[in-house]
C-alpha cells in the first residue's frame, strides 16, 4: 500500500493562524500541536482521554486533543493555552487568576485545566446545565457558577497534586 494513501492535506487555524499540513490520517491533534507546530502547552498525560491534560478548544468547545484526529478538524479553529492571551503580553483572566491563586503545583495539568475552565464559563453563560445544575433553573438562561458547578464542570480534568481548591477559587475570581 502506498504511504500517500494515509495522508491528507489539512488546514487548521491554530491560535488565529492558518497552518496547512500534510498529515497521516491517523495522527491525533495533540501530536500535531506538539511535534509539528511546537505548541507544547497541551500535555500528553494518559493518552486515553481520561485526565484532561491535553484539553484544547476546537471552535470554542473543549476537546481531549489526544483522542481527536487532526484531519477531522480541517478548517476548524483550534485554541491552545498559548493562544488564550491573544497577541499581547497580558494574560487571559483565567491564566492571571491561576497565577494569583497559586492554582497549580507541578503545573503539568494547568494548561488543560485553564482551557477547560474557559469552555466551562462559556457553556454556563450559554445556559448549558451540568449534572449538578438545579433542575428547576430556567432552561436556556445562564447557569450561576458556584463551587459545586465549577467542580462538576471541571471534573474531566485531573490534578495529581490536588490543587483543586485553588483551581475553584481562581475560576470564582474570574466570574466575580
Amino acid at each position: 500500500m502506498d504511504s500517500d494513501t494515509h495522508r491528507s492535506g489539512t488546514t487548521l487555524r491554530v491560535n488565529g493562524k492558518p497552518h496547512t499540513l500534510v498529515l497521516d490520517n491517523r495522527r491525533v491533534l495533540l501530536d500535531v500541536l506538539r511535534d509539528d507546530l511546537d505548541l507544547t502547552g497541551a500535555k500528553k498525560g494518559c493518552d486515553h482521554g481520561q485526565c484532561g491534560a491535553c484539553t484544547v478548544l476546537v471552535d470554542g468547545r473543549r476537546v481531549n486533543s489526544c483522542l481527536q484526529l487532526a484531519v477531522a478538524l480541517d478548517g476548524c479553529e483550534v485554541t491552545t493555552v498559548e493562544g488564550l492571551a491573544g497577541d499581547g503580553e497580558e494574560l487571559h483572566p483565567l491564566q492571571q487568576a491561576f497565577l494569583e491563586r497559586d492554582a497549580f503545583q507541578c503545573g503539568y495539568c494547568t494548561p488543560g485545566q485553564i482551557c477547560s475552565a474557559v469552555a466551562a464559563l462559556a457553556e454556563a453563560a450559554a445556559g448549558h446545565p451540568s449534572h449538578v445544575t438545579d433542575p428547576a433553573a430556567p432552561s436556556g438562561r445562564p447557569v450561576p457558577l458556584d463551587a459545586d458547578e465549577i467542580r462538576e464542570r471541571l471534573s474531566g480534568n485531573l490534578c495529581r497534586c490536588g490543587a483543586y481548591p485553588r483551581i475553584v477559587e481562581a475560576v470564582e475570581d474570574v466570574i466575580r
